[in-house]
């Protein structure tokens, strides 16, 4: 529950008979103030549970309440974390990944980058991807990788034959990003010392 003096009365919405703030108004306070990653998680799920058209117009409405507040404190953190957002991730752990990684000053991942075969067959999701340098970032969530040991070390073989460095991160490295971060910046300093 948050407790703001000053809102107009269009902001509020009632749903299940509880007022609450609309969700374009309650992203832009809480990309301002909240905490930063748990406010870009919710962004971007927000973003991800739409329409791709209807994104473009939740941005918007996003950008021009943050523009629009009276308190100008966070507004450029806000304003950063609203252009970071793409609403591809596939999880809040996977947009607060990307968020670690910007943060880190690496380049800007791309989200959700497919691979396909010869003949135009995707094979694989990568769930953060630098392209160019053909290294992804792949997170292993509980749920979602439970019991794939195997089949992620047969991925990662196939994606390495293709000319590909994987370096997988866990729930531990969103808490404690160092490992991630070296592993990462190691692989960015082979690949970049390859192209030189």
């Amino acid at each position: 529950m948050v407790h703001r003096a000053e809102f107009h009365p269009s902001d509020v919405l009632e749903l299940d008979e509880l007022p609450v703030f609309s969700l374009d108004r309650a992203l832009a306070d809480h990309l301002c103030d909240g905490d930063k990653r748990t406010a870009f998680a919710a962004l971007d799920e927000a973003l991800h549970n739409l329409a791709p058209d209807h994104r473009g117009i939740l941005h918007t409405n996003v950008r021009d309440r943050i523009i629009d507040r009276r308190d100008r404190r966070g507004i450029h953190r806000a304003q950063m974390l609203l252009a970071l957002a793409t609403g591809e991730a596939d999880s809040p752990s996977e947009s607060i990944l990307r968020l670690i990684v910007v943060e880190a000053g690496l380049p800007i991942p791309v989200a959700q980058y497919e691979i396909h075969a010869v003949d135009g067959r995707k094979l694989y999701v990568l769930d953060l991807a630098w392209p160019e340098l053909r290294i992804a970032l792949e997170y292993d969530g509980y749920a979602a990788h439970e019991d794939r040991q195997d089949y992620d070390a047969e991925r990662d073989a196939r994606m390495a034959a293709r000319g590909w460095i994987t370096i997988r991160a866990t729930a531990a490295d969103l808490r404690d990003p160092r490992r991630l971060l070296a592993e990462l910046r190691g692989a960015f300093e082979r690949r970049t010392a390859r192209l030189a």
